[in-house]
């Protein structure tokens, strides 16, 4: 599984900036989100009998779907088509300020209530499939039994919702547009366990590497890892609120053993706010062991440079006295080995039994271990 480097990252931290709407604007105005994908419509309509599902060009057949009082699951996949939005949010009866939110695709995670139109609204976090980063804003939209869901671009964690569905296992079709709503969070929550459980795999490798072999694109990679943790950071803090708020009230439209069901989801985001808060520490401890672990092999060749430099002191002291030129006939006290036969061979046995000496004593002293 591919995380992001800092290259990446960067980029990402321009998106958001990008995202942002210019001040002033008037509450409710829609704008199209840079890079924005095509926006692409997909119904399920599904009873206790049986479920239908269709990709329709426009809103008739969901038109026809509401009027029939047939639960109704519309998602709608990229926000280029702001006139398909804004026929959608009419359909709907969707306050403004909402349809706005599904555009501005930096929220954070909230649930809203709207008691005229008896309509609940939630905002999410997705983590994209394969992929720790980016996140994808998620917008779902309940009142009676029509659920609307929005996504920033193709691909989610939905499929299994849909096949459950599809097959009609437990309570897919017979429950309503409510239980719909808890089943999709509910697959969006446990989407994040496995981007959070390669990264937990790539930690624990890059801790071997950082002991075994340090290196700087280790550091680099702990940097990445340490700010994709921030942004799941921030996806799954205010989840946990909103999840709490949906189990705790009597939310318009979520009946009581939904609301049940919901809880579970809170308990699963609190186990991966502990994951996440877990594998910060671990990289933070990382970048500490990368550090480490550098210094210590700083350390090690320095030691070693250090006993080389400390062999060669005194046989540079030798050397540096006998290349001294002091003419021996001139005074008998003039290096008179010179004249020694033997006189050169006994002077480089005299500097090797030096050299062997220090290293004897240096190994007795301890200072040739740690893989020197």
């Amino acid at each position: 599984m591919h995380f992001p480097g800092i290259a990446e990252l960067a980029s990402i931290r321009f998106s958001i900036r990008a995202h942002r709407r210019p001040p002033g604007q008037a509450p409710g105005t829609l704008e199209e989100p840079p890079g924005a994908f095509e926006t692409s419509l997909s119904l399920r309509v599904w009873t206790e009998e049986g479920h239908v599902a269709s990709e329709p060009e426009d809103l008739d057949p969901v038109r026809e779907a509401i009027s029939a009082g047939q639960r109704v699951w519309l998602n709608v996949t990229g926000l280029q088509n702001l006139a398909l939005l804004r026929e959608v949010g009419a359909l709907l009866g969707i306050h403004p300020l909402w349809l706005e939110d599904m555009l501005n695709t930096r929220q954070r995670p909230k649930q809203e209530l709207d008691p005229e139109r008896r309509a609940l609204f939630v905002v999410l976090q997705m983590a994209g499939p394969g992929s720790g980063l980016p996140l994808e804003q998620v917008s779902l939209h309940l009142k009676g039994n029509v659920l609307l869901t929005v996504q920033e671009r193709p691909g989610d964690a939905f499929e299994p919702v849909r096949q459950r569905l599809a097959r009609g296992d437990g309570r897919m079709r017979s429950g309503g547009a409510d239980w719909m709503l808890y089943a999709l969070v509910d697959a969006l929550v446990d989407g994040y366990y496995a981007p959070l459980e390669a990264l937990g795999e790539e930690l624990d490798q890059l801790e071997e590497a950082a002991l075994d072999r340090p290196h700087p694109t280790q550091l680099v990679r702990i940097r990445g890892l340490k700010r994709v943790l921030l942004h799941h950071r921030r996806a799954l803090w205010p989840m946990r609120e909103v999840l709490a708020a949906l189990e705790r009230e009597d939310r318009a439209g979520l009946a009581a053993d939904t609301r049940l069901h919901l809880r579970d989801c809170h308990d699963h985001v609190l186990q991966l706010l502990d994951l996440v808060e877990t594998f910060r520490e671990v990289a933070s401890g990382l970048m500490d062991v990368y550090l480490s672990s550098v210094s210590n092999r700083m350390n090690e060749v320095m030691k070693v440079l250090t006993i080389i430099a400390t062999l060669f002191i005194p046989l540079t002291f030798v050397a540096g006295v006998y290349g001294m030129n002091f003419d021996p006939d001139v005074s008998p006290w003039n290096m008179p080995e010179l004249g020694w036969r033997y006189g050169y061979p006994v002077t480089l046995l005299a500097m090797a039994l030096i050299a062997g000496t220090l290293l004897l004593w240096f190994r007795r002293r301890g200072w040739l271990g740690g893989g020197v």
